[in-house]
């Protein structure tokens, strides 16, 4: 698929998520919308992640920004994870890599000297109209919550 643009509409795509949630884009049309996609459940700078994500929560919603995590993992894991660190936010499952081919987030990375293909820790806000707004790639965890949060007028 072709890489996604700043100020191109993103195309719809739909996941199943935590809470029995059908999520599609086009349904969060109107509403800014932050997809965090992160490389495994529970892991430490993963879990740091969404607790950064949700301590900034109600900052998020007073702005009309909805945040979702989309990793690899499947809903049954999800739901421990958002379970046990009371995430205010969904997590999407992604077993079968659509949103992670149309944002372009898999990557070779190397795990224990070895060479694997994983999620490269990276955020999207797409606005009001569905079309990308900002992205991060590549990121640290320490701060980055707060830089997205920031980023919205």
């Amino acid at each position: 698929m072709s890489k996604l643009e700043i100020n191109h509409v993103v195309p719809n795509f739909s996941l199943p998520g935590t809470s029995e949630t059908d999520f599609s884009l086009n349904n969060f049309l109107g509403k800014l919308v932050v997809l965090y996609f992160y490389p495994r459940d529970a892991t430490p700078g993963c879990t740091n992640e969404g607790i950064d994500f949700t301590n900034l929560y109600q900052d998020f919603k007073i702005k009309n920004v909805e945040i979702f995590g989309i990793s690899r993992d499947t809903i049954k894991s999800h739901e421990k994870f958002k379970e046990k660190y009371n995430f205010p936010f969904e997590l999407l499952s992604d077993s079968e890599e659509i949103a992670c081919e149309l944002f372009d987030v898999i990557k070779m990375k190397n795990m224990y000297g070895k060479q694997v293909q994983g999620i490269e820790r990276s955020t999207f806000l797409i606005d009001t109209q569905g079309k990308l707004l900002n992205e991060w790639r590549g990121l640290k965890v320490p701060g980055h919550a707060e830089e997205v949060l920031n980023s919205i007028s």
